[in-house]
């Protein structure tokens, strides 16, 4: 492992456990107080994002350079190049942090459901508990296996669009009109 490997890695350490524990504190305040509609739609909020990240990380894993190349007059291009050289740094922030944070803030808010559900018998609430856990299981490899054959499929068009959503974004639009203005 080279320096700057374990300098990246370092980063994705700080940065996830940051993260986690920001979602954790947010997860274990809000879900017990919001009603069970709201902690479904949460559920699968999480769910769609982390699939829809996982989706991202596999399509720039499996860019091929010369179909990318196809595609320089695209708006988003030279995002997507960029996006391209740093496949490892992609790849790993949005299958690992994003995905995995999700995963878990998923599976908090399942806990959080059963436990507002208020089951006194102990055998419904370990019945309940284990078909809600295995449901949000169920339902996230279910939409990430999906999700990664249109990737693979679609590596180079999606992340063009995503080139171009990061181009897109407040800060690089005043990024750009700052540099228009010098």
């Amino acid at each position: 492992m080279g320096k700057n490997s374990f300098r990246w890695a370092f980063k994705i350490l700080v940065l996830s456990v940051s993260l986690s524990i920001v979602f954790s504190l947010a997860s274990q305040s809000l879900f017990p107080s919001i009603p069970t509609f709201f902690s479904v739609f949460i559920i699968l909020f999480f769910i769609v994002l982390s699939t829809v990240f996982d989706m991202l990380g596999i399509a720039v894993a499996s860019i091929n350079s010369e179909k990318l190349e196809k595609l320089k007059d695209e708006k988003g291009y030279e995002t997507a190049k960029k996006l391209y050289k740093n496949t490892e740094k992609v790849s790993s922030f949005c299958g690992d942090v994003v995905g995995d944070i999700c995963g878990i803030l998923s599976g908090a808010g399942g806990v959080s459901l059963v436990v507002n559900m208020n089951i006194t018998d102990p055998t419904l609430y370990y019945i309940v508990t284990c078909l809600v856990s295995s449901l949000i299981a169920g339902l996230t490899i279910f939409s990430k296996a999906i999700m990664k054959g249109y990737a693979i499929k679609n590596a180079e068009q999606l992340s063009i669009k995503v080139g171009h959503v990061i181009e897109f974004s407040p800060k690089e639009w005043f990024k750009k009109r700052k540099n228009r203005e010098k």
